[in-house]
């Protein structure tokens, strides 16, 4: 019986180290943007920095904005792997915007950061625009069925 109870003890310990080898310590993690976005933005001064520094601190613009060449937005995204009741989905971590406005010399005027829980009191129009531009005309639209009914088989 001895013999029994040390096996059973060793193949017990296997289990366990495979079991720890698989864990990992960080959370698996999807990144997307600029990562430490609200630290990063901390080095920059308002009436100070200029659109040079912000270059050089986070690279080029994600995007900018339509109506005005001198404001810039910045994102980051973090999605996480979610617990067991969420069945692996993943949850968002962070998703934060940073706003940059500068002035017409290129000297930054005023910085915002909008993190997710600020974004929940943004309100959007409900208005729709149509396109004209997609739908078909009305020699398209007998034109497209001509010919549908050419190429059916018979």
């Amino acid at each position: 019986m001895f013999i029994g109870i040390k096996y059973h003890r060793n193949i017990f310990l296997v289990f366990v180290f495979i079991i720890l080898i698989s864990c990992s310590l960080q959370e698996a993690s999807k990144n997307h943007g600029i990562v430490f976005l609200e630290n990063r933005s901390n080095k920059l001064i308002i009436n100070k920095s200029n659109k040079n520094d912000v270059i050089e601190i986070f690279g080029h613009p994600h995007s900018k904005s339509i109506s005005d060449e001198n404001e810039w937005f910045y994102i980051e995204r973090i999605l996480i792997k979610g617990e067991y009741h969420k069945l692996g989905q993943h949850v968002l971590k962070t998703n934060n915007v940073l706003i940059l406005k500068f002035d017409k010399f290129g000297i930054l005027n005023s910085k915002e950061i909008i993190d997710k829980n600020k974004k929940k009191d943004i309100v959007f129009s409900k208005k729709e625009t149509t396109n004209d531009i997609g739908q078909k005309s009305f020699v398209e639209r007998f034109l497209s069925s001509v010919r549908s009914k050419m190429y059916r088989k018979k």
